[in-house]
């Protein structure tokens, strides 16, 4: 676990002087040991004022990011969880979706082709910050990066359940922040799958 001083310094050289970064998710299942966390605006700000030295990540599954939409501020997608099409999950109706066994691997190899080394701050970004974003953060432990970061409300944002149309994602987010996004994929980013 990194000391919480160490942490404060790597947040202050990692986002300039004056910059804030997000608090820590109250769930400590949400909690990386970086204890780094970013909003959306502020992984914007990182990337575009840190360019190709930090490495922005889409953890969410193409499939996924087809329907919700996506940032070409990012430099790749490498999804954490992948649809199982040949399995249903078996508590909700959707299908099943399982770990990457690739994920850590193909961090370090995107990387390497950008000459990037462990010193090099990772942002990871999911759907709403919340179920991959720790877990994503957490799988690269054995990388030896000193500065990973999640995105804490990630993509679409937080759900409002009050809206008068049902509980959607319009909190917070990177969607509902104004930045950048469509729904066009760019496919030198989302790199196919083999069969």
């Amino acid at each position: 676990m990194f000391k919480p001083w160490i942490t404060a310094a790597l947040v202050a050289a990692t986002l300039g002087t004056g910059a804030l970064a997000a608090d820590a998710p109250e769930d400590p299942a949400q909690q990386t040991d970086w204890g780094l966390y970013l909003t959306a605006r502020e992984a914007y700000e990182m990337k575009v004022s840190k360019g190709d030295d930090v490495l922005f990540v889409d953890v969410r599954e193409p499939i996924e990011i087809m329907f919700t939409g996506f940032t070409d501020v990012v430099d790749v997608n490498v999804p954490f969880l992948m649809v199982d099409p040949t399995a249903w999950n078996p508590e909700k109706p959707v299908l099943q979706m399982r770990r990457n066994p690739e994920f850590a691997a193909t961090i370090a190899a995107e990387m390497e082709a950008r000459g990037m080394d462990k010193d090099t701050p990772v942002m990871l970004m999911c759907r709403s910050g919340g179920t991959r974003g720790a877990p994503s953060a957490n799988a690269l432990k054995d990388l030896g990066l000193s500065a990973v970061y999640v995105v804490v409300d990630g993509f679409e944002g937080g759900t409002v359940k009050d809206d008068p149309r049902g509980p959607w994602r319009l909190k917070n987010g990177w969607k509902n922040s104004d930045l950048p996004w469509g729904y066009a994929m760019n496919k030198d980013k989302i790199p196919l799958r083999a069969e």
